[in-house]
């Protein structure tokens, strides 16, 4: 008989980590989260904890777990924007209609009882979290910002009542064999005209970091606040994602454009392809996954597109132009084969127009589904 547990203790919260870690063990496309991180969102040292609720559910079945799911009330989205809408996250499961179906009862029945009306997922504390369900592209790599699951996944979920919400489509880019001087010159014009500047290049990674942050996450929630999922981002936020990325930050793949006033107009930054260096440990640091973690940062043979943000006020300058100069850019690195664009929302036109300066092919596509609940009186 299966039983859904939930996770309290020491060991339930290991239990809860490592499931999918021996779930896709032999999978060569699944990469793993950090360890630790994972580890981290059931402490204090979770900053999302001023601002959503949680659940943990584990399913077992004579001491074995066989899958396992997470529940958020991300209480920060529900008030911006006047719902009541709970969400579901790290779903994982054997291939049994009834396991899943056990799993997401235990959520639904939580997230009722709070009166929340919908939910949605997979979908983490914010956008900046792995979010979406793999529909298609089964045989490609994960990058590390991304969740791998198995095929069977969508019928699971299906069954328990959930529909399409919306989907992402992900690219792969590659460096064609001759840059367009138009666009670079577009783009220089760009810069020219607005009085702006490119400070990264003077900088070190760090440096950016620290006089820049809170102009660059400023950005981030202007031009991505219309965006399915997103919350805006507090200083706690701010700083709890600089500390988990500044590790495989490397300055090559920042841009940051400023006014004459110092204000970030736009960026954009990359981060080293880095999936193949933190399989083999299931995300643990140790001494060999950050040898192999080092060598992917500074040599990487892929680049993950990270977030790029350009100012209402000067997205009709001219910089998407420059911005794609500096991805073409990247991708001429050598050892670089290839720059994954990550999640783009198949109904954001204006993003994905970019990807027609580089020869690609679109290989992914994502799903965050939506159930609506008859919530407890």
């Amino acid at each position: 008989m299966t039983q859904i547990i939930e996770v309290k203790t020491k060991k339930q919260r290991k239990e809860f980590v490592e499931y999918p870690l021996r779930l896709y063990k032999d999978n060569p496309n699944f990469v793993p989260p950090l360890y630790g991180d994972e580890m981290k969102i059931f402490t204090e040292k979770n900053i999302y904890f001023k601002t959503c609720k949680s659940v943990f559910y584990l399913a077992q079945r004579d001491g074995k777990t066989v899958g396992r799911i997470q529940g958020i009330i991300q209480m920060q989205y529900n008030d911006v924007h006047g719902t009541k809408q709970a969400r579901f996250t790290r779903f994982d499961c054997e291939n049994d209609p009834n396991t899943a179906k056990l799993l997401f009862d235990a959520v639904e029945t939580w997230a009722k009882a709070q009166q929340m009306q919908t939910l949605v997922g997979p979908l983490g504390y914010s956008d900046l979290e792995r979010e979406g369900l793999l529909i298609e592209g089964f045989d490609y790599l994960s990058t590390f910002e991304e969740q791998y699951n198995h095929a069977y996944y969508a019928d699971l979920i299906e069954n328990c009542g959930y529909a399409k919400d919306v989907d992402w489509v992900e690219f792969r880019l590659f460096s064609t064999p001759q840059q367009d001087e138009r666009l670079k010159k577009f783009g220089e014009r760009a810069l020219e005209r607005h009085n702006l500047r490119i400070v990264s290049d003077g900088l070190n990674k760090r440096q950016i970091i620290k006089r820049y942050a809170n102009g660059i996450f400023q950005c981030i929630d202007e031009c991505y606040k219309d965006l399915y999922g997103t919350v805006p981002f507090t200083p706690e936020m701010i700083k709890q994602m600089v500390d988990q990325f500044m590790l495989i930050i490397n300055k090559r793949y920042i841009m940051v454009v400023c006014d004459e006033n110092d204000e970030v107009a736009a960026f954009g930054f990359c981060l080293p392809g880095i999936g193949k260096a933190v399989q083999k440990t299931g995300g643990k640091l140790t001494l060999g996954c950050l040898i192999r973690l080092l060598k992917a940062v500074k040599n990487p043979d892929s680049i993950d597109l990270g977030l790029v943000g350009i100012m209402p006020k000067y997205r009709k300058s001219g910089l998407s132009a420059y911005i794609m100069t500096v991805l073409q850019n990247m991708l001429s690195t050598k050892g670089v084969e290839y720059l994954e664009t990550n999640l783009n929302l198949e109904t954001n036109a204006n993003i994905q127009t970019n990807w027609k300066h580089f020869d690609f092919i679109q290989h992914k596509r994502r799903r965050s589904y939506i159930k609506y609940l008859n919530t407890i009186e």
